[in-house]
């Protein structure tokens, strides 16, 4: 996933956590915003300290971007969202993950029909 895929600054972060529009399941909660007329996604992912130590959350946060660089396609370009990934997660197989991340997103209706 490119660099401009992401949000990285604390202020976006806070702006879509505040904005209070949320979905979740038991492996994630999705903050969403619209981004306006943009040509692709942005995406913010956390992954807390109740995940385990570093090496398990960067295996965690390797497994959202590659789940959603497969779902790319199919995610609506004029959103931006947070990924927050809840204790739990980590035990998964990626088949898994992959499935509790999509059902999380059609919830939150990121995805499109393509």
């Amino acid at each position: 996933m490119r660099k401009t895929y992401r949000i990285k600054k604390e202020q976006e972060f806070a702006d879509l956590i505040t904005a209070r529009d949320s979905i979740a399941n038991r492996c994630f909660v999705i903050y969403k915003g619209d981004e306006g007329l943009a040509q692709h996604f942005r995406v913010g992912i956390s992954v807390g300290k109740k995940i385990g130590k570093a090496h398990t959350r960067n295996k965690v946060k390797r497994y959202i971007r590659q789940s959603l660089t497969e779902l790319s396609q199919n995610i609506k370009k004029d959103k931006k969202f947070i990924v927050i990934a809840r204790p739990g997660v980590e035990e998964l197989e990626f088949a898994e993950f992959k499935k509790n991340l999509t059902h999380a997103l059609k919830i939150a209706k990121l995805l499109g029909e393509k």
